[in-house]
């Protein structure tokens, strides 16, 4: 897909404040209303606006502990990856799971309200999952950057 300078302020916009409305678009870009609304309506349809959501503070929610896991299987097979990622779309405390390259299969953002609800989740819903052979676990001490922003 192609987008031209119009799509890319759109979707600056939108990434910025997703409450935006059509007009307040057009004001900020000089551009009409129709168009606008074509504009996004056509970003939506092919799928570079995948869905609109409210991002929550954390902490506010009591979500005061983020934890990154590097998990390695017992093996790297297609039936135990896909039935690890089964799993892990169960668990509603980990918020990314990527599986990625290098020495361990994957990379887990684990959110949670302390240390206590971590090890419980460590030891009750993690560690015994029978595809999980190791764990190691990352605890972030203070957050310097995060974003949905996606560079345009």
């Amino acid at each position: 897909m192609i987008l031209d300078e119009n799509d890319r302020k759109i979707l600056r916009l939108l990434q910025e404040d997703a409450h935006l409305t059509l007009k307040d678009i057009s004001n900020q870009i000089n551009l009409s209303l129709t168009p606008v609304h074509d504009r996004v309506k056509r970003l939506e349809k092919e799928g570079v606006i995948e869905r609109y959501v409210s991002i929550l503070n954390k902490k506010k929610l009591g979500k005061n502990l983020t934890v990154y896991c590097q998990v390695t299987l017992v093996k790297q097979t297609f039936d135990i990856s896909d039935s690890f990622n089964r799993a892990i779309l169960d668990l509603p405390e980990v918020v990314e799971c990527n599986f990625v390259s290098g020495s361990f299969d994957y990379m887990l953002k684990i959110v949670l309200p302390d240390m206590e609800s971590y090890h419980h989740f460590h030891q009750m819903k993690l560690s015994i999952l029978p595809e999980v052979s190791l764990i190691n676990s990352f605890f972030i001490i203070s957050e310097v950057k995060s974003t949905t922003v996606l560079p345009i």
